[in-house]
């Protein structure tokens, strides 16, 4: 095997699919998939919920065709420049939002720590950290219990701060990748 790559899709944002079709519809459907690069050959592999049984749960890996070309996705540095700024954006928007502020999960911040593996570039996992705690607060943005009317107010900013975080996990995985002068 000479690579995983790691797509994380949505729609209007077909970020780490190179195709073909059939994977990309498969892997947007999921908002995730994983590609293994062969020699002369790549697989996708887009999870899917496992409940067999009353009190099984598990993930269940479809095997699809990929293409083995390198997908267009924004490098390590470019990543964390667009996160910071998409980060500064939703801020000064939710901020001026007037509502409940619920306290953030400790615990759930604390799993955001260990986000990537040893041996990535020191820059990645400083992304990948940011990027790990950020999900964690567009979950809690979508917990807040506020007005239809406060919400449409930030909903630009948390979608555009998601698809940064989305950028920025990815980028942070292939960043093994990249040459020694972009870490």
């Amino acid at each position: 095997m000479n690579a995983l790559r790691l797509a994380l899709p949505a729609p209007g944002d077909p970020l780490g699919l190179t195709g073909p079709p059939a994977f990309n519809t498969s892997a947007l459907d999921a908002g995730q998939a994983v590609i293994a690069v062969l020699p002369g050959r790549a697989v996708g592999l887009v999870p899917a919920p496992d409940l067999r049984g009353s009190s099984y749960s598990g993930t269940q890996w479809a095997v699809v065709e990929a293409s083995p070309q390198a997908p267009d996705i924004p490098s390590i540095a470019e990543a964390e420049q667009a996160l910071s700024a998409a980060m500064r954006t939703a801020t000064d928007v939710l901020t001026a939002v007037d509502g409940p502020r619920p306290a953030p999960p400790t615990d759930m911040l604390a799993r955001a720590e260990e986000a990537l593996a040893p041996g990535y570039p020191p820059r990645a996992h400083r992304v990948a950290v940011l990027a790990a705690r950020l999900t964690v607060m567009l979950g809690l943005a979508g917990e807040r219990g506020l007005t239809s009317g406060q919400i449409a107010g930030g909903t630009g900013a948390l979608r555009e701060l998601d698809r940064a975080v989305r950028r920025a996990r990815v980028a942070a995985h292939h960043a093994i990748f990249e040459p020694s002068t972009h870490r």
